[in-house]
């Protein structure tokens, strides 16, 4: 059975990688790092990105599963 995931990329990521966002369909769990792999190949994740899973900041190793929004957004600053 395939999982379907649902990547969406925010601000200066949107605009490095072209698009807005992926689906991608995996057969077995996977981490949101796989996931940026996966989405993105050959291209590093960006130092410092920050990652969510539906919407709650997760560590890059954390899990996801069938139907999971990934979003990747870079780092926040403030002034």
């Amino acid at each position: 059975m395939l999982m379907s995931i649902k990547v969406r990329y925010f601000a200066s990521l949107k605009e490095s990688i072209g698009r807005q966002e992926d689906i991608l369909d995996f057969k077995e769990l996977s981490t949101v790092n796989e996931i940026w792999r996966q989405a993105n190949p050959g291209k590093p994740l960006p130092a410092n990105t920050l990652a969510a899973v539906n919407m709650d900041y997760v560590e890059l190793d954390s899990s996801v599963k069938d139907g999971d929004e990934v979003a990747f957004f870079p780092p926040v600053t403030g002034g």
